[in-house]
């Protein structure tokens, strides 16, 4: 894994991560600062790129000829942080940042605190509502900025729609069977993977809706699948039990991850791209090395099948979500238990990280949901108001709002910190089971079991 050096600031911790595989995920536009010709340790420094969330500074340098990237993680950064002792902390531990280059690097992140300092008082209304299928919608997806959404059907579609106008863009058309999981390559969003209970996974190009390779080797239905955010490799999740990670250049199998003994039914990658986890119905939750394919840890704690599994933002720290109605809390290098975070009366259908990996939202067939803090493993709000169970729960990128799908035919947005609702977001006709934001926080897509998605902003 990446070197990482970690240092103690007032309120703030810089966490920086040499990555010279990392992509630039999570970029806001083009923000780079001036060229800059700071050298130190034989690295001369390019540019500056800021990352709204999580809050960042990505540094582009040279080292022997080659451009290569590091990322500042600023994941406390708040609007009381002092600025000018952080600076200083992060000088002390990166030779790129020499004392020319301190003022921009405090403006830098001066604009990184104001923007989380923004309120956020948007309210949603309904924008548009899509057709979109004639069978019954399985996913939904955005691309990075939003301009562009994705859907799968039970059609054997997936279409590619612009979130401006509405308009469907392409249908991509080649699968036997339904399209399940879908998604697309962010940050770069230029490509599109579909997997499919036809056992295969097929990548498109987002411009031309070219199909570049179809993936075969599952022997049962694809039912879940991920980029790594380098968008390298694809990892795909079957019925028949096992995963497989595929190169995006080459099209081929780099490697097989076997040893669940029943579906898996949940895979995500960490940021850095080195380990991924598989969560199955076999109540276990595996973590792979991604050069490899060994098992690193197997999470054994949950009573019941795995629903959900994610990383935090950096790779410390891993939750799982199972129908025994607990979310557990992981060490992700030692693979050991921190908390087993309980409370709700049913299945838990849905987890996730705030993008600074500080709070955990938790969904249920309860028809709440909660928000624990990861730190302190303390309930901080319940969310109530749902009449019917929640399948999926999300934060926006800024952290200051959930977003809820319901049975109840209504998807609901709340303040993570009251737990007090915000809007009802009222008009589907039947069972909603896929929301998200865009990076942005300002549309909203739903997918619902009445065949349309809605386009809320």
């Amino acid at each position: 894994m990446a070197s990482s050096q970690e240092e103690k600031g007032p309120g703030t911790r810089p966490r920086l991560r040499s990555a010279p595989h990392l992509g630039l995920p999570g970029l806001h536009g083009n923000e780079a600062g001036s060229e800059a010709s700071a050298s130190g340790r034989e690295m001369k420094l390019k540019r500056f790129l800021l990352r709204y969330y999580p809050p960042g500074i990505i540094l582009e340098y040279v080292q022997g000829g080659e451009v290569k990237t590091k990322s500042i993680d600023l994941l406390d950064l708040n609007a009381t942080t002092d600025v000018g002792a952080l600076v200083e902390d992060i000088r002390k531990s990166e030779p790129l940042i020499t004392a020319s280059r301190k003022e921009q690097v405090v403006h830098l992140i001066l604009r990184l605190q104001e923007k989380l300092g923004q309120p956020v008082d948007h309210k949603f209304h309904l924008f548009k509502v899509l057709r979109a299928h004639i069978l019954p919608l399985t996913n939904v997806a955005f691309n990075k900025s939003g301009s562009c959404f994705i859907t799968g059907s039970y059609d054997r579609t997936c279409k590619l729609w612009d979130t401006a106008s509405g308009e469907e863009l392409r249908s991509l058309e080649g699968h036997r069977n339904v399209v399940y999981a879908i998604a697309f390559n962010n940050p770069y969003g230029d490509k599109i993977a579909t997997g499919s209970f036809d056992k295969t996974c097929k990548l498109w190009s987002v411009d031309t809706g070219k199909c570049y390779y179809t993936f075969r080797g599952h022997t049962a239905e694809i039912v879940c699948l991920s980029f790594n955010l380098q968008s390298t490799l694809i990892a795909t999740g079957s019925m028949d039990t096992t995963a497989k990670l595929w190169d995006i250049q080459s099209g081929e199998e780099v490697v097989r991850l076997t040893g669940h003994s029943a579906e898996i039914i949940a895979l995500s990658f960490n940021t850095t791209g080195d380990r991924v986890i598989t969560g199955s119905f076999d109540h276990t939750v595996a973590v792979w090395d991604v050069d490899t394919g060994r098992r690193l840890h197997t999470l054994i704690g949950h009573r019941a099948e795995i629903s959900s599994a994610q990383f935090n933002w950096d790779c410390t720290l891993i939750i799982t979500g199972s129908m025994d109605k607990t979310c557990m809390q992981w060490n992700a290098l030692s693979g050991k238990r921190v908390a087993t975070l309980s409370g709700h009366d049913d299945e838990v259908l849905d987890v996730c990280f705030d993008y600074a990996g500080q709070r955990i939202a938790t969904a249920s067939a309860d028809g709440t949901a909660r928000v624990y803090d990861a730190e302190t493993k303390k309930c901080i709000a319940k969310l109530e108001g749902h009449g019917g169970e929640i399948s999926k729960i999300c934060f926006n990128p800024q952290g200051s709002r959930i977003l809820t799908a319901s049975s109840d035919k209504t998807a609901r947005l709340w303040d993570p910190q009251t737990g007090q609702c915000i809007q009802i977001l009222e008009g589907h006709n039947d069972e909603i089971f896929s929301c998200a934001f865009n990076y942005k926080g300002n549309i909203i897509i739903t997918g619902s079991k009445d065949n349309t998605c809605r386009i809320w902003r």
